[in-house]
């Protein structure tokens, strides 16, 4: 006959299901055997005092809810942890131990049920730990929001990064996911908000560490029988910093113990910090319990940049590296790496090295040279439709668009100014024109450059435009 501590357990047991992944219900709940139910109190028995610990540590709120659930709001819940010899152990000579709150020690030396000696808890990063956790935060001091150059592309992240790095774990951006392709300068500036963090206030335990390594580090604790020390851990950081947590797609194990990082530090109001290939909603084989958390606070998109942002970042590593590159060359190259900043960065190494190493003054051939192992559309013919694409991304207007039958004056601006530059840059006939801009015959070729050069002439910045347009197509297929 089952008696009534059963059947309430049974009934906790049905909700915490619910709320947990399969493999912790397996592993933490399964074992417990309920003992007593006295009024608005129920015993439980755990395995051992790890048993209770990890429980107390991590499902406390939940154990709270179920039993409050069952037995209202006055509902208590205590366990007992059997003795090597059998007989019932708890928090003090066979007393239970209460989960409802951590229980204090009488006298400052006997330690508290669920706590843990900081001096002793294992390092994973192999850095002696102190009363106050002391870890070397593992950030370049290279990245920085001074040598973070803004753009469109990235103002919303750099605006968000600032506001984390004044007030970590206080504002409505934790957790902040700064997410885009690679090479857009995700880890320069999650780093850099901790470098700010830092320099505003040393004492804060800060750490910045990439998902291949913190999974590394699970195997280890794991072979190690040190799962508890590594959340523990982890657990005392102030800002957690965690690079590519798209890595953590099918790894359940590593879910279950993040998520269990996650929830102690966001309920201690700590600040943790994220970067991904892509959006949280996006992420694949990742429990939905972690997803919906990420997207707790804000989402960070990171875009290509566009020309002025590559040049302003090319300066700016140009000078920190104390290189001689012309201008006309640092154009060519923004005009060539278009979506990778790292591409940039390599450019400009590969220049540094082929003039050191033979020699050579760094110049449009060198360049050139260089570039073609980054990029496949060097010195390759203007064609006519190349001139559309480029001048409908200018003008912002679908290619499509200047093939049809329209009086938009921006659609008609940009036909003629494309019909204009096609006839001055390619060796295309009249009519071969015309036919690439949906059938038109060579009469409309030769008014549409009639009536942009009468613009040209009248006015000065239509003509900047022209010259930047046309510039900009040359310097892309030179």
């Amino acid at each position: 006959m089952i008696n009534d501590s059963q059947m309430v357990w049974d009934s906790c047991l049905r909700t915490i299901k619910k709320n947990v992944s399969p493999q912790s219900f397996k592993t933490w709940f399964e074992p417990i055997r309920p003992i007593q139910l006295d009024q608005q109190v129920l015993t439980i028995q755990v395995p051992n005092k790890f048993f209770y610990e990890w429980l107390e540590e991590h499902y406390v709120s939940l154990l709270k809810q179920c039993v409050r659930q069952e037995l209202g709001d006055r509902g208590r819940l205590v366990y007992r942890i059997p003795e090597a010899g059998g007989t019932p152990a708890g928090n003090r000579a066979g007393e239970p131990v209460r989960v409802t709150a951590k229980p204090s020690a009488e006298k400052d030396n006997e330690p508290v049920p669920g706590s843990f000696d900081v001096e002793n808890i294992k390092n994973p990063f192999i850095i002696p730990g102190i009363k106050r956790v002391k870890v070397d935060p593992q950030l370049n001091p290279n990245y920085t929001f001074d040598n973070f150059i803004e753009g469109d592309c990235n103002r919303l992240g750099r605006s968000a990064g600032l506001a984390v790095a004044k007030k970590p774990g206080g504002t409505a951006f934790n957790p902040l996911v700064v997410y885009g392709d690679v090479g857009l300068g995700k880890t320069h500036l999650v780093q850099a908000i901790g470098n700010e963090i830092l320099h505003r206030n040393e004492n804060k335990a800060i750490l910045y560490v990439s998902m291949e390594k913190f999974t590394n580090q699970i195997i280890q604790a794991i072979k190690n029988n040190a799962v508890t020390e590594f959340v523990n851990f982890y657990q005392l950081i102030d800002v957690l910093i965690v690079d590519d947590i798209q890595f953590l797609s099918g790894k359940h194990k590593m879910q279950e113990i993040f998520f269990n990082i996650f929830n102690h530090l966001h309920q201690q109001g700590k600040q943790i910090i994220l970067t991904s290939d892509r959006a949280p909603k996006d992420l694949k084989d990742i429990e939905d319990r972690l997803i919906s958390r990420f997207k707790w606070g804000l989402s960070a998109d990171l875009q290509a940049p566009d020309l002025e942002t590559r040049m302003a970042i090319l300066e700016t590593k140009v000078g920190v590296e104390g290189i001689d590159i012309p201008q006309d060359v640092q154009e060519f190259i923004c005009f060539n790496i278009k979506n990778n900043i790292r591409e940039l960065e390599g450019v400009m190494i590969s220049l540094l090295a082929q003039s050191t190493l033979i020699r050579r003054d760094i110049d449009l051939e060198l360049a050139k040279e260089v570039i073609r192992s980054f990029v496949s559309n060097i010195n390759k013919e203007i064609t006519v439709e190349f001139i559309q694409e480029m001048v409908s991304e200018h003008f912002n207007v679908p290619v499509e668009k200047l093939h049809q039958e329209t009086r938009k004056r921006n659609v008609v601006i940009a036909r003629q100014l494309s019909m204009y530059l096609a006839k001055k840059m390619t060796n295309s006939s009249l009519k071969a024109i015309g036919e690439t801009f949906g059938g038109r015959d060579h009469s409309t070729v030769i008014y549409s450059c009639k009536a942009v050069q009468d613009m040209m002439d009248t006015d000065l910045l239509f003509k900047e435009t022209v010259s930047e347009l046309e510039k900009k197509i040359k310097m892309s297929l030179n």
